[in-house]
């Protein structure tokens, strides 16, 4: 293993590294409402699927509402007053058709009401689906720009928000546009003149809520956003707990999570106010409507050219209009709500992964032992200096290396780069030669494991979260891993064995057994370079010599790399990579470094006095 620890870089290499590294924040789509309403649906494109057959029964259903009036003006003006006195077999044939037409007016909702819902379901599925895979390619530096229970709200609420939407204000959307639009040419039919004279009045209404849409939009957004700060300070303070409760600051907490609740209130009354203010605009409009055409269409009628019954259908056929434009505020209030969600989902697909799978253009690298190679190596978080400065080091196949260094020296990032967790700004890291950008992220994973210092578990039983790194092995398999490990005794004492329920989080387990579990996950993915942040910190001395043990078994003629915050890690460990200040100051073996001033002999004597 070669490293070069006295070249220091240039300064435009520090400057680039300065520099080059950019977390990449989640969006916010700046697209118009018609343009996130396009864009939503061509990513979700089971919306579309069918639609001519939906809006063909839409049509009937919506043109079935008008039945009634016309039944109504017939009855009137042909079966009651009609030159020959009343006829009551025109009146029951006219019933007996209403009847029939209203049966088939319902089946047609029916039908309609289904399969815009399972379109809805399905479009709404496949965008979840999309928004939550291009949440997991994004970088980790990426996610953690935003709150986790905020970035989880842009894939659940905010996709619910589109939901009610479609199925309820998008459907009401479709029918009232259609029941204005039948309602609209069967006035006319009876009176244009009063059909002029009831869109003179709500002219001014539909200007009036094309001004408010753009109120309502802005207002909406902020609404979205306001829930996802809410969801993720509810959601720290849940994961959060104990800690909160040890340090008894349950009231600040609680104040914390008042003012985000408080402002996402705010946020909603604002919307809703602006929302509401057309209801009582539009109920005045309705009346001064209905009072115009009643006066109008009796001084038509004593003129002779309205009937009775045309009045009254007519009367009948503005309801129907008045209906969908006091409806107005409530498709407009869930539009702008499902809208301002649309662009928060948008938004997470428009960010793009700054750690790019290659896909199919990736390398695939054979199985075997691994070569690792920094090659000028920089490396600055955003805004941040610069915390890995020029490093070159190369790791021969086999080897058990320990990376050491004080807190924040940048053993952390060389083990992130290392994974492809992150790339570089400046240099290269290889793997076996390959450029890591090169290699097809499924080759990586593959090759390469990394065991963090807390390894997550999942709600499930220990079997189920050992296999989740090889899901097809069997009770058998695992039994076998974990005995090869030294680890059955463990196992044993355990009361249901595999089937043992390790809870959310791990938490029906202690740390070292979260660790343990972690470290037999690893050994079952059976990668050829492992990567470990110290596996033995916060463990106590039993537990410790069972991990080491494993550890001991698990990098057994593997290539290593292990964080090493205890230092009798870097004692087991075949070379000792020292870091300071970015840089790899010190390479060799531990015998070695600790008979030679600097700064690994420094860290030893210190680790050896804090142990005594």
């Amino acid at each position: 293993m070669s490293v070069r620890t006295e070249q220091r870089p240039d300064p435009q290499a520090r400057e680039r590294g300065r520099g080059g590294a950019t977390a990449t924040s989640l969006h916010r789509s700046s697209d118009s409402a018609m343009d996130t309403v396009r864009r939503g649906l061509r990513l979700s494109p089971e919306f579309a699927r069918g639609l001519w057959l939906t809006l063909a029964f839409a049509v009937v259903a919506t043109a079935g509402k008008v039945i009634v009036p016309i039944a109504v003006q017939q009855i009137i003006d042909n079966g009651l007053s009609g030159p020959d006195g009343p006829d009551l077999a025109f009146v029951t044939r006219m019933v007996s058709v209403c009847a029939a037409l209203l049966v088939v007016t319902m089946i047609c909702s029916y039908l309609m009401n289904v399969r815009l819902y399972r379109a809805t379901e399905s479009g709404l599925a496949t965008l979840r689906r999309k928004a939550f895979r291009h949440v997991h390619d994004l970088s980790v530096l990426t996610q953690n720009s935003e709150r986790k229970g905020a970035l989880v709200s842009r894939v659940t609420s905010d996709v619910d928000q589109i939901s009610t939407f479609m199925q309820w204000g998008g459907l009401l959307l479709i029918v009232s546009s259609g029941q204005l639009l039948v309602a609209t040419v069967l006035m006319a039919v009876y009176s244009w003149q009063l059909t002029l004279v009831v869109w003179i009045c709500f002219l001014p209404l539909l200007f009036g809520v094309r001004w408010l849409q753009r109120l309502l939009s802005r207002a909406y957004l902020k609404v979205r956003e306001n829930t996802g700060d809410m969801l993720g300070v509810i959601g720290e303070t849940v994961m959060g707990a104990a800690v909160i409760r040890a340090h008894g600051t349950e009231r600040r907490t609680a104040e914390r999570i008042d003012t985000s609740v408080l402002a996402t209130r705010r946020a909603q009354v604002r919307a809703q106010r602006l929302s509401m203010a057309v209801s009582p605009f539009a109920e005045i409009i309705a009346a001064l409507g209905n009072t115009a055409v009643v006066l109008i269409g009796v001084w038509l009628g004593l003129d002779g050219d309205l009937t009775a019954g045309q009045l009254i259908a007519f009367l009948f056929l503005m309801t129907l209009f008045i209906q969908p434009m006091m409806m107005a505020t409530e498709i407009f209030n869930e539009a702008q709500n499902a809208i301002a969600g649309w662009r928060r989902v948008l938004g997470v697909l428009d960010t793009a992964p700054d750690i790019a799978d290659p896909g199919e253009a990736g390398r695939v690298l054979p199985r075997g032992s691994v070569r690792v190679s920094f090659e000028d190596v920089t490396y600055a978080y955003p805004d941040g200096p610069v915390v890995l400065d020029d490093v070159g080091v190369e790791i021969t196949p086999g080897t058990r290396v320990a990376v050491v260094g004080e807190t924040g020296s940048g053993k952390t990032t060389f083990v992130k780069l290392l994974t492809r967790l992150m790339d570089p700004d400046g240099g290269t890291v290889r793997l076996d030669g390959v450029d890591l950008r090169e290699v097809s992220f499924s080759s990586l994973r593959n090759r390469v494991v990394m065991v963090p210092q807390e390894g997550f578990l999942f709600d499930s039983s220990l079997g189920d979260n050992i296999r989740f790194a090889r899901p097809e092995s069997t009770d058998a398999e695992l039994e076998a891993a974990i005995t090869e490990l030294g680890l059955s005794e463990w196992l044993a004492s355990l009361a249901h064995g595999l089937d043992t329920p390790v809870g959310q989080r791990g938490e029906s387990l202690s740390a070292g057994e979260r660790q343990l579990v972690a470290l037999v996950r690893a050994y079952v993915a059976d990668p050829d370079l492992l990567v470990l942040d110290e596996a033995t910190s916060a463990v106590d001395p039993h537990t410790e010599v069972r991990i080491q043990r494993a550890l001991d078994r698990l990098t057994h003629g593997r290539t290593s790399v292990a964080i090493a915050h205890r230092l009798s890690t870097a004692e087991a460990a075949d070379r000792v990579l020292v870091f300071d200040d970015g840089r790899v100051v010190q390479s060799g073996s531990h015998t070695e470094l600790v008979a030679q001033p600097g700064v690994y002999a420094d860290l030893y004597a210190s680790w050896v006095r804090s142990s005594a």
